[in-house]
């Protein structure tokens, strides 16, 4: 008994060593590090109906993009863990809005993980008015809530007329400083979403009012900061 005891003893040992060496890590241990380094987990989705020659059409958005007046578009996004989503709004009058969250107080009330958001609720969409120009929408994600960017954009909405622009410069100032801070933290992974069993998201074009933009959603997931802007070209 005492021979098999040392033999077993000896043979861990070396698995131990061989691990270690050719740096294998299980599984679930790999797992555990993937879900500990992306700390900011949401799903996502912009689309669109434009008016064409053939009628209203759906489109996903997923780069910058040229639209018209009377197009609409609509946002969804589903928060997976603790990390806190905002979407904010500039128009081509250089005109803020926060559209996500609805308001930031909700964050500590009313700020649920796996729940499906639609900006603007339910079945509404936002349409293209008559000021042309660029507008852009900045999505930012982060593993703590943006206090010093909430209160810019606080301010820039109970400030007078004459005061908006240079509020609403020092809030796009504020994101721009935070994509600074976080440079190093520029890598993020994106997915499509599984819809029972089907990958979803890759289609471009369906026929409206036959789609729910949770179907066409991507995983975003990233460690502690993740941000992107999205250009509208409004001709």
């Amino acid at each position: 008994m005492k021979r098999f005891h040392d033999v077993s003893v000896t043979l861990i040992f070396a698995i131990i060593t061989l691990v270690a060496f050719l740096n294998i890590t299980p599984a679930y241990a790999q797992q555990a590090n993937r879900a500990a380094e992306s700390q900011i987990i949401f799903q996502w989705a912009f689309g669109s109906i434009k008016n064409t020659s053939r009628g209203p059409q759906f489109e996903v958005i997923t780069r910058d993009t040229a639209m018209k007046t009377g197009d609409q578009i609509k946002f969804y996004i589903k928060v997976k863990n603790n990390c806190f989503v905002y979407l904010i709004y500039q128009s081509s009058q250089g005109d803020l809005s926060v559209l996500f969250p609805y308001r930031f107080k909700m964050m500590a009330k009313d700020y649920q993980t796996s729940r499906h958001y639609y900006i603007p609720k339910g079945e509404q969409w936002f349409e293209l008015d008559e000021f042309t120009g660029t507008e852009r929408f900045y999505l930012l994600a982060s593993a703590e809530r943006l206090y010093d960017l909430e209160a810019l954009v606080n301010q820039y909405e109970s400030a007078d007329k004459v005061k908006k622009t240079g509020l609403g410069q020092k809030a796009i100032g504020e994101i721009r400083k935070l994509r600074k801070q976080h440079r190093k933290f520029k890598a993020y992974a994106e997915k499509p979403v599984t819809i029972i069993g089907n990958m979803r998201g890759t289609e471009k074009t369906k026929a409206v009012g036959l789609n729910d933009l949770a179907d066409y959603a991507v995983e975003i997931s990233a460690k502690i900061f993740f941000s992107r802007t999205f250009t509208i070209d409004h001709k």
